[in-house]
């Protein structure tokens, strides 16, 4: 190997991470992802009020309706599960939501503005520009995700008490691993949003119109989470990738079930795997500069 090469490849990681944070700040310097986050940080405040004004004449909070965990029940005792309830509620539509408009956006909407021949008139490659961009979402599934729970705790936190965490399975636990949990439940959650994150990026890469590639995205979200609710359809639904979105609640339980979330996981490396190749073969050999 020369010292040309040897010096690229020393070179190539300094460069690569220069990128992904300029993407990051990219992303999270326009208005529409500040108002995703603020919609997100919003969700943990009106579900936490809604509970204390059902609750302020001794009433109980309902459950946790469509079969899932019946968190929001626990919150009154334990302003931590409010951690809990928030992510369940987000989890189906507002943080995919929020992930699919980023992720639509990365690539179509700088053709769009005309930044993206610019980018590759610098000396990254494409290759790389993708890889920069796709982290630059999964940093925000991970901004997005910590955005609820950190709000959550913050709106538990004043208005129901904390303490000692009763989990789903009866096992009382000090609240310093309760927190541990939701820190872990938060993580599982992040990673559940990869698989989306790389469809988006894969849409992206298909048109110059961000607005078509973001309605795109999020319409698949919907039409994908409507055929898993149909029961005709559980031969198929177990591949859908938002099929063991809420297997993070057995991460609630003592002993841990990890049989759902790891289908959850590979299901995710799937689709990553599969639509993040499909991204890198479109824009590699996509015609940007015309």
């Amino acid at each position: 190997m020369s010292q040309a090469d040897t010096l690229t490849r020393s070179v190539w990681p300094i460069r690569s991470l220069g990128l992904f944070r300029s993407e990051l700040v990219t992303v999270l310097r326009r208005w529409r992802t500040l108002a995703l986050l603020a919609v997100l940080a919003g969700v943990p405040v009106l579900i936490g009020i809604a509970v204390r004004i059902e609750t302020g004449d001794g009433g109980s909070a309902g459950g946790g309706g469509g079969g899932g965990p019946a968190f929001v029940a626990l919150i009154t005792n334990n302003g931590l599960f409010l951690v809990f309830a928030s992510l369940a509620a987000t989890l189906p539509f507002f943080l995919p939501m929020a992930i699919g408009v980023v992720a639509g956006d990365a690539v179509a909407g700088e053709a769009n503005a005309g930044t993206l021949r610019y980018l590759l008139v610098a000396p990254a490659g494409r290759t790389r520009l993708l890889v920069s961009k796709y982290a630059s979402v999964l940093a925000f599934c991970l901004i997005g995700t910590l955005v609820v729970a950190v709000s959550a705790l913050v709106t538990g936190a004043l208005l129901f008490p904390l303490g000692d965490v009763t989990l789903l399975s009866g096992t009382t636990v000090p609240f310093s691993e309760g927190l541990l949990r939701a820190l872990l439940v938060a993580l599982v959650v992040a990673a559940s949003l990869t698989g989306i994150a790389a469809l988006g990026l894969f849409i992206s890469t298909l048109t110059n119109s961000g607005i078509a590639a973001m309605a795109t995205t999020v319409g698949l979200l919907i039409t994908v989470q409507i055929v898993d609710t149909i029961p005709q359809l559980h031969a198929v639904q177990p591949y859908l990738f938002p099929h063991y979105w809420l297997s993070f609640a057995d991460l609630v339980r003592d002993p841990v079930y990890w049989d759902e979330m790891r289908s959850n996981f590979q299901l995710q490396a799937l689709y990553v795997a599969v639509f993040g190749s499909a991204a890198w073969a479109r824009f590699t050999t996509r015609d940007i500069l015309a």
